[in-house]
């Protein structure tokens, strides 16, 4: 069996990247033998799936940590060196000091991943966990790769020296490889584009409402997620006498004022507010038929920050559930001819409109229905996604 470390940010702990348990268990099911490995290894697991993975749990910083560290910087001072000084060319001091902050820990995973013998490294995010993974192949002189997803190709954190140093560089929307490229303008760097993939589990069958759209929108709770504009949509739908009950999955910066905001539009019961609901319990709940529809009104910052292709979206897609998204992003990769709506961001006109629509032809959610499943299953099968990435691990050894 070869042997995969996958680097993450938290996973298995925190409320974050579900989505890699998903790709890490199809792995498995191709012969793979999968670690994960946090950057931050502490915290409570909040997706009780993520207990099924195998994990290297340790803390960013600590004894045993700097022990390892300094072993492996004694056994190759030069590559060591080197590594250290390819950090000084971050793009600004802030990314410089994150990079240094893991560069302990690195050397740590490089000496536990050469004793281990681990075929392959690979990194979600091309942040800290990628510039964790470079340097920790390069000093055990194992192949690695990364998935860069969104924000973290707009943080640039060293990406042209992990273009030039990884097997692959894989991104999860065509409209993030296209920003990739010109972020890192190298002749002939061509990333590949690998979606994130879900399981196709028997399409759910909803009882619903006759009075009531009951939607989800399972997102946290901050700016790009576009939740006030939902909030606003519900406003106007309730002014026309149209009857939506909001579940909003997740938790985040933005509650307070969220919750505040529902209150003066006058839909605080209209709006649920369910926090942070384990990966596990909103897949079961999806299943079961709670809800009619998802809705995702994300929107583009003043920062310019963006959706991916969000993971949650395809996961209720795969279940039968309609799809309401927003032009911005990955998103209308996946919603695009007829696999959902689509309508612009920051639009509660346009938004209330289509969820209005969606109240009052059940015909309409019936087939926008079919066509998001069948999306999901030509282009983000969780067994397809395995299978390409298992080749390409298999390639870079």
């Amino acid at each position: 069996m070869r042997q995969v470390v996958y680097v993450t940010a938290r996973l298995p702990a925190g409320d974050g990247e579900p989505f890699i348990v998903t790709e890490a268990l199809a792995l498995a099911r191709r012969g793979w033998d999968v670690t994960v490995v946090p950057v931050r290894g502490s915290g409570a697991i909040i997706h009780g799936d993520a207990r099924r993975l195998s994990a290297w749990s340790h803390p960013l910083l600590g004894p045993g940590i700097f022990g390892a560290a300094l072993a492996e910087a004694v056994r190759r001072p030069g590559a060591t060196a080197r590594a250290l000084g390819s950090l000084r060319s971050s793009r600004n001091g802030d990314v410089r000091r994150r990079n240094l902050a893991v560069f302990p820990k690195a050397l740590w995973l490089a000496r536990r991943a050469r004793r281990e013998g681990v075929d392959h490294i690979h990194a979600h995010w091309a942040s800290t966990p990628s510039t964790m993974a470079m340097v920790a192949a390069g000093i055990a002189g194992i192949s690695w790769s990364l998935t860069a997803h969104r924000w973290d190709i707009a943080e640039n954190n060293l990406l042209g020296a992990k273009a030039k140093s990884a097997c692959f560089v894989r991104v999860i929307s065509a409209h993030g490889a296209e920003e990739l490229r010109r972020t890192v303008a190298l002749d002939g760097f061509a990333p590949v584009v690998v979606h994130m993939g879900v399981d196709l589990p028997a399409p759910s069958d909803p009882d619903p409402d006759p009075e009531v759209l009951r939607i989800l929108t399972p997102a946290r709770l901050v700016e790009k997620k576009g939740h006030e504009h939902l909030l606003a949509a519900v406003g106007i739908l309730r002014s026309r006498g149209v009857h939506v009950r909001a579940d909003i999955a997740g938790d985040g910066p933005l509650g307070p004022a969220l919750r505040q905001r529902a209150g003066e539009l006058g839909v605080a019961a209209d709006v649920a507010f369910l926090g942070t609901v384990s990966h596990e319990e909103l897949l079961r709940r999806m299943d079961a038929g709670e809800w009619d529809a998802v809705v995702l009104p994300s929107v583009i910052t003043a920062s310019g920050e963006l959706e991916g292709i969000p993971v949650a979206l395809i996961e209720a897609l795969a279940r039968g559930l309609p799809a309401v998204g927003t032009e911005t992003g990955g998103t209308s990769e996946l919603l695009d001819d007829g696999a959902g709506i689509l309508v612009p961001p920051a639009d509660a006109d346009a938004l209330a409109e289509s969820l209005s629509r969606l109240a009052s032809e059940p015909e309409l959610r019936a087939e926008l229905a079919q066509a998001g499943r069948l999306r999901v299953e030509e282009r983000f099968d969780v067994e397809r996604v395995a299978e390409e990435l298992a080749s390409r691990f298999a390639d870079c050894g």
